[in-house]
């Protein structure tokens, strides 16, 4: 039996983020070295994708580069920085062809000035775009993200460009990298760990977990549709009482 035909299009999540892990466990597991994981990750992608804009989710975020992963060995970072260029290249007549805009989230500057141009180039091309929002977080931190946004705040309350007592909740969304993205409905972690690693700590605050033991490589559309029928089967309260919702 299809599992699209047992979600409900009315009650999708509008943005879902993604932690894509377990590529290195997968490639030992078949004797491989990380990067040819890396490598067999792409199918997942492009099936999560499809499956997200066919059944309405407007935002899908995935975490592809953490700023911690630049601490792993230079060859492993350097397959990845080729992998990104080479897969965003090939991948453009695709998203303009399925209306996606690609976005993207991090300390991009941080980026090979060659993985900077071709992102920028993608980007900009698929702007106009509006099926769904692919946005891929790259050499990001979500606390690094935070602590930037309370250093620009900071320069326009001694600049007397922002009042230090209406500073709100809005204010420092307008400050992070995802200003232009909503707030994550549903998180969901490959490969069996369970925490959510420096990833969208602010935009998660009231969002569903779903974790997986699943390795990236493996996951395909199917499982999607598991994490989302699980999440239509959660409630929802945010901070009310189930009575309140019901009401």
């Amino acid at each position: 039996m299809d599992k699209k035909l047992n979600i409900d299009l009315q009650r999708v999540p509008n943005h879902v983020a993604v932690i894509m892990d377990g590529n290195g466990r997968w490639a030992k597991g078949k004797g491989m070295n990380r990067i040819f994981g890396h490598r067999n990750a792409l199918t997942a992608i492009r099936q999560v994708a499809d499956a997200s804009s066919e059944i309405g989710v407007k935002f899908l975020t995935m975490y592809a580069f953490s700023t911690e992963n630049w601490k792993r060995p230079k060859l492993e970072v350097d397959a990845l920085m080729s992998l990104l260029i080479s897969t965003l290249k090939k991948e453009l007549p695709e998203f303009q062809r399925k209306n996606v805009k690609v976005n993207a989230i991090g300390n991009l500057t941080s980026l090979p000035k060659n993985a900077q141009k071709v992102l920028e180039d993608v980007i900009n091309s698929t702007k106009n775009n509006t099926k769904i929002t692919l946005t891929f977080a790259l050499s990001y931190g979500s606390r690094e993200e935070i602590v930037n946004a309370i250093k620009n705040i900071s320069k326009k309350v001694v600049n007397k460009e922002v009042n230090i007592e209406e500073i709100s909740e809005k204010t420092i969304n307008n400050h992070l990298y995802t200003f232009n993205l909503p707030d994550v409905d549903l998180m969901i972690r490959t490969s069996g760990e369970q925490r959510i690693s420096n990833y969208l700590l602010w935009q998660m605050a009231y969002a569903e977990l779903y974790f997986t033991d699943i390795l990236w490589p493996d996951y395909r559309e199917e499982h999607y549709y598991d994490a989302i029928i699980e999440y239509q089967n959660r409630e929802r309260r945010f901070g009310k009482t189930s009575e309140q919702i019901t009401e």
